[in-house]
């Protein structure tokens, strides 16, 4: 069977790596534009209308003009910020539970987590799910990402001849507590208040490590290590892109880097620390499971096909 695919935003990053992931896609028939018409509204619109499944690559604000004049019936996988938290729409993360799995197969409009909200989504909300973490417990993150993880403009800026000393070395943003990925950590994760988040980007293409710590005096329940580990290797058992590594205090080596899953769909799970206090870290591709991969994973869900198709 063909399926009509339309990528709006083609040209930026994760449209780029969506496309790659369909040239070994017989099935997959992919509408495109003309130049002269890449953003023209009624073209665009005509284009997503066609198609099976459209996905939208843009800016906030070019999503919400599209999703706006589409007809119903339309779906749509938007990788933007614009309705991750938005009613009516679907997050895409459908390891969470088989009855997100469902709501993502049946979706109209599914709206695809954002990288580092990803991570932290995966690591947070089951804690909260299984009463292991109060809904109000004060969760902190941090995350380091490749620069890929900042769009065209970010890798140009990294890759050029001529660029700043400073960008050698990690650098810290979202300083404010502001980060556009807040609302829906605190939304899927089931929070009543957002977690203080900071988020680092360094010198490498891509790949990433959000972290959680927890201290087990302030846990739902008495806890150490090895029960969160085993409870979360539960809760994702079966999963087929989530691995969940058993305790055993550290990762070999005591390193846990950012590129190891680069290129790939897959996310590993890892809970170090000791008795009193623990890190939870989730480690994946910025531009893979958190972004164009979930965005594939999410389509082959809504057209039926085994959510690994592509991907693997």
């Amino acid at each position: 069977m063909e399926y009509r695919v339309f990528i709006d935003g083609s040209a930026g990053t994760t449209g780029l790596k969506i496309y790659e992931r369909f040239q070994n896609r017989p099935e997959i028939r992919l509408i495109t534009l003309p130049e002269a018409r890449r953003k023209d509204l009624e073209a665009r619109r005509a284009a997503a209308a066609e198609a099976d499944i459209s996905f939208l690559c843009l800016p906030d604000e070019a999503s919400r003009e599209l999703c706006a004049a589409l007809p119903p019936g339309t779906r749509v996988l938007d990788t933007s910020t614009a309705h991750r938290t938005a009613p009516g729409w679907v997050y895409g993360l459908p390891e969470l539970s088989e009855a997100q799995r469902a709501a993502v197969a049946g979706a109209e409009r599914v709206a695809v987590p954002g990288c580092h909200a990803t991570g932290f989504v995966v690591l947070a909300a089951p804690l909260v799910a299984l009463g292991i973490a109060g809904a109000d417990y004060p969760f902190t993150a941090w995350s380091v990402t490749g620069y890929s993880g900042g769009g065209k403009k970010m890798i140009a800026a990294y890759e050029a001849p001529d660029r700043p000393a400073a960008y050698a070395s990690p650098r810290q943003y979202g300083l404010g507590q502001t980060h556009k990925h807040l609302p829906e950590m605190q939304q899927a994760a089931g929070l009543a208040a957002p977690p203080v988040f900071s988020p680092i980007v360094a010198d490498y293409f891509s790949g990433m490590v959000v972290s959680v710590p927890l201290h087990r005096r302030l846990l739902a329940k008495d806890w150490g290590p090895g029960e969160i580990a085993a409870a979360l290797a539960d809760y994702y058992g079966g999963q087929r892109f989530v691995r969940v590594h058993p305790w055993g205090g550290a990762p070999a080596g005591g390193f846990l880097d950012a590129l190891r899953l680069a290129g790939t769909n897959r996310l590993e799970v890892f809970v170090c620390g000791n008795d009193e206090r623990m890190v939870l870290s989730a480690r994946f591709d910025n531009l893979g499971k958190g972004a164009s991969g979930a965005a594939v994973q999410c389509m082959n869900l809504m057209l039926g096909l085994p959510e690994e198709t592509g991907l693997e």
